[in-house]
């Protein structure tokens, strides 16, 4: 049987959510990948003073979002909803979340605004606009909008919570499990890490990475990482803490000559 035999959403192991800091939560679903590997679907809450979750799953896995969604924040406390950017596996559950959770307000930069509008019908009044590099408040702490260095969407957009140092990097760092599912990158060999890394970059989210500068493609890469980044959260993969940061940055400025 190939791993394409199978249905995913009955025979992918259910993984909970996964506490990265203090009151940010990774929500996690998991599918079958090329090669027999496994891909992760994650999103990331903060339950701060004004609770905000921060992209919204695939369609695929609703139940189960929506159930750990709510394991966290009561739909009536939710106030924020970020979108990294509007593809089917970041925004999957967006209306449901919006019509469930009255008192949230959609984040999105003035470009993306413009496609969620005519594409998902969601009302100008539902959004808050903030663009590349700027920061808005959630109570309690202030967020700052980063895009990744390496994206699929030009709209795409990061979020960083220096209170704690977790960074969101939507399809950035995404990476295979090459073996049974796990919590943390640094759970997976090195070499298979920085091997899946490569071709998951290279064929499928940034193929163009292959043709950029190198000096002014390293310079994005170091002003992200200069960053006080200690947790990086991406959409498509384990997660990423301590020592393996800087390891994933080196392997992110990397990537035009990797093959």
């Amino acid at each position: 049987m190939s791993h394409f035999d199978f249905d995913p959403a009955a025979t992918a192991p259910r993984q909970y959510p996964l506490e990265v800091a203090p009151d940010t939560f990774c929500i996690r679903a998991l599918t079958p990948s090329v090669g027999g590997t496994w891909t992760n679907l994650n999103s990331m809450v903060i339950r701060g003073a004004e609770p905000i979750v921060v992209d919204t799953g695939m369609v695929t896995h609703r139940d189960q979002w929506f159930e750990d969604l709510f394991s966290l924040v009561p739909a009536e406390d939710l106030r924020w909803i970020f979108v990294s950017h509007i593809d089917t596996d970041h925004a999957g559950n967006l209306i449901e979340a919006l019509a469930r959770c009255p008192q949230a307000t959609m984040i999105t930069s003035r470009g993306e605004s413009f496609r969620i509008a005519a594409s998902l019908g969601v009302p100008v009044e539902r959004m808050r606009l903030v663009d590349e590099g700027e920061s808005f408040g959630v109570g309690d702490r202030a967020l700052t909008a980063l895009r990744p260095p390496v994206y699929d969407s030009p709209y795409t957009r990061g979020l960083l919570d220096e209170s704690t140092g977790v960074y969101y990097a939507s399809d950035a760092f995404c990476a295979p499990i090459p073996g049974a599912p796990v919590d943390w990158t640094d759970e997976i060999d090195p070499a298979l890490w920085a091997e899946g890394l490569a071709r998951f970059h290279h064929a499928s989210l940034c193929p163009w990475v292959a043709l950029v500068d190198q000096a002014r493609y390293q310079a994005e890469v170091d002003a992200l990482a200069a960053r006080a980044i200690t947790t990086i959260v991406s959409a498509h993969s384990p997660v990423i803490r301590g020592a393996a940061v800087a390891q994933a940055f080196a392997l992110l400025a990397g990537l035009p000559a990797a093959r």
